[in-house]
């Protein structure tokens, strides 16, 4: 019996490959015009340029969940993060140069509230190619962005809310649950 043409192949499953890096980036121009149809979709639904913010943040929201699970299993050999500073820059460096290719311009702790942080990016690529309406002004489309911040810190048991602001580019606030600091406090006093 002849045993066919696919004999001398071995037949993999895609499930028994190890999780890599992708090696291939996503162009620009697809990437802007998914985000600006976004957008379009977004402010076709609300009324306010406050619920177009929360529409934005809730989409975000849906990426982060996964991006943090996804960063865990790539890099960080499922070890997850406790110290807050630790998650701090694990989000400036890793999450930040998976979602953009490159570091978060800065990361600064608020002078008077221990409970406040900043990630600043002076030009976010989800604002570069969005054109803001005069009547939408107060529009900051980094509130996609915020919504994946807030989901990897509440994901990583680091429960905030992130609220973006026009200020050296796009500002991340980053105000965190006072348990988190007390829960980073004991931590350091062992």
């Amino acid at each position: 019996m002849d045993p066919g043409p696919f004999s001398g192949r071995i037949r993999s499953n895609p499930l028994d490959k190890p999780i890599g890096k992708p090696r291939a980036e996503i162009s620009l121009n697809a990437y802007a015009l998914l985000f600006a149809e976004l957008v379009q979709y977004c402010q076709n639904r609300v009324l306010s340029v406050n619920e177009l913010k929360t529409r934005l943040n809730e989409m975000g929201r849906h990426v982060g969940e996964r991006l943090l699970d996804m960063i865990y299993v790539r890099d960080k050999n499922w070890k997850r993060e406790t110290r807050l500073l630790n998650m701090l820059l694990l989000v400036k460096n890793q999450i930040w140069k998976q979602l953009f290719g490159k570091e978060a311009d800065r990361l600064e702790a608020a002078n008077d509230d221990e409970t406040v942080y900043y990630i600043i990016e002076s030009e976010p690529i989800v604002n570069k190619f969005i054109s803001v309406p005069k009547d939408k002004g107060g529009l900051n489309c980094a509130a996609f962005v915020g919504g994946i911040l807030e989901a990897v810190f509440c994901s990583a048991n680091f429960p905030c809310t992130v609220t973006v602001h026009w200020y050296k580019g796009s500002t991340f606030m980053i105000k965190f649950n006072e348990e988190v600091i007390k829960r980073d406090k004991a931590m350091e006093s062992k």
